[in-house]
């Protein structure tokens, strides 16, 4: 008698095996270039923070010379320890790519990228087995985005699947230990969205971390030899019907005329949550307001969405912690129109307990505008906002912005001015611009850990 197959499970196999880079089109090589670089921003932008500081402090507690590289040290531990530091630590400062495709459940696909870095250096793979790799784990990630709707579950459930995908690809599974592999990513590692519910905290960043981490683990699992359990989508107790709650099937997946999705991500602008960003980048053209008695109220628009996850609940008009913070309209725009801008610095304790900006939070109102929502859900997608602000004295100042797929002629030169900004304070300005020039040609590097030693922080 044979076993059932679950037909999600056999999907993700055969697309993964057959996946190779000459299949890849020019596009998908480049954005998935620009993400990595964009990703690895973020490790040195976000290497002091405190979950990152407590991850490195753990992974060194193990060390592994075999493993992969704590990114920012020269720390090397177990494959998966790594991906937990890199992931939180790449997180944490909430300035990373995001996927918006109408109907999707949304998130940061990049969270995928430093755990299958930690893969592809314990591997000893090449920068075009990375690549792959990266763009597998997009593809993955996204697709099942696209058809998952369970707002119970953090989109963190998925960077596992993907990291794991991208994981087993690396390590050269069979198909049967990638099923295997996928199996153990899928049923064991689900994670609420607690973790990002009203007031937030450091594990905001580390739900990214302990997902990766997951994933790396289940492919390491599966190369030793371990069997996964039975129809992990599929089955009567499987993700599906516990989970997703729903079945379904899986859109075509990038390549052979489609394209790949790691092309519809969009790079953020400003660290934070993506939400926010087309309120900030109003208020910045507001900017600067010198006290909040100056005004008299503010009138923040902006799509339903956008209304209920970050202007809605009073965490957002008093928030207790940077992670409550960066994603709190209220605050966002309360501190772009007294900085002129938001930057990493905006959430440290001087800004989060600034009473001016206390104060001007208390008056600013978030409401939904019905074009904007419709805007949000169509292709393109567009994220529009408007700031309205009185003053005291009774005028009217306004502001429109949008945020979305960057139609730039240059992306390139905008992500590595963006590096620049992330790395330059760290590494100095030299060794960023030969960082860049490395990951520019990363499809040339015949093993990705002749990189990571350039990333040191000293």
């Amino acid at each position: 008698m044979h076993q059932a197959v679950d037909s999600l499970q056999q999907r993700l196999v055969d697309y993964a095996c057959g996946l190779n880079y000459e299949g890849l089109t020019p596009q998908a090589i480049a954005a998935a270039k620009l993400r990595i670089i964009d990703t690895l921003g973020g490790v040195v932008s976000g290497f002091f923070g405190e979950p990152c500081r407590i991850a490195r402090k753990l992974a060194a507690a193990m060390p592994n010379a075999d493993g992969a590289t704590v990114i920012g040290t020269r720390i090397k531990t177990a494959p998966d320890l790594a991906a937990f530091a890199n992931a939180t630590t790449a997180r944490y400062v909430n300035y990373t790519d995001t996927y918006n495709w109408p109907g999707s459940y949304g998130g940061h696909p990049s969270d995928a990228i430093t755990p299958v870095l930690a893969a592809a250096e314990h591997a000893r793979a090449s920068g075009r087995e990375f690549i792959v790799a990266v763009v597998l784990a997009y593809e993955v990630f996204s697709r099942f985005s696209d058809v998952f709707h369970n707002k119970g579950y953090d989109y963190t459930t998925l960077i596992c699947l993907a990291s794991a995908v991208g994981a087993g690809k690396l390590f050269g599974l069979t198909p049967i230990e990638l099923a295997h592999c996928i199996s153990m990513a899928v049923v064991p590692n689900n994670i609420l969205r607690q973790v990002r519910t009203g007031h937030l905290t450091m594990w905001k960043a580390v739900a990214s971390g302990q997902a990766g981490r997951a994933g790396v683990f289940a492919a390491l699992l599966a190369r030793s030899g371990m069997e996964g359990p039975h129809l992990p989508f599929e089955g009567k107790a499987g993700w599906c019907e516990h989970v997703a709650r729903e079945r379904f099937t899986l859109a075509e997946m990038g390549g052979n005329g489609v394209p790949f999705r790691v092309e519809s991500s969009v790079i953020k602008t400003r660290p934070a949550v993506g939400l926010t960003i087309a309120s900030i980048l109003a208020a910045e053209k507001l900017a600067p307001v010198t006290s909040a008695e100056a005004v008299q109220r503010i009138t923040v628009e902006v799509y339903g969405r956008a209304k209920i996850a970050s202007g809605t609940g009073a965490e957002h008009w008093n928030p207790e912690s940077a992670e409550t913070a960066d994603h709190s309209i209220p605050y966002v725009v309360a501190a772009a129109l007294i900085d002129g801008t938001v930057t990493p610095h905006s959430y440290d304790e001087a800004h989060l307990w600034n009473p001016e900006l206390r104060a001007l939070m208390q008056k600013i109102e978030v409401v939904e505008n019905p074009e904007y929502t419709q805007a949000y859900q169509r292709l393109p997608v567009e994220q529009w906002a408007r700031v309205t602000l009185m003053t005291s004295g009774g005028d009217k100042r306004v502001a429109e912005a949008r945020f979305g797929k960057d139609g730039s002629a240059n992306p390139e030169a905008l992500i590595a001015d963006k590096f620049r900004g992330l790395s330059a304070d760290a590494l100095g300005a030299k060794r960023t611009d030969a960082i860049l020039e490395r990951l520019l040609r990363l499809e040339e590097l015949t093993a990705v850990d002749e990189i990571l030693s350039a990333f040191v922080i000293d």
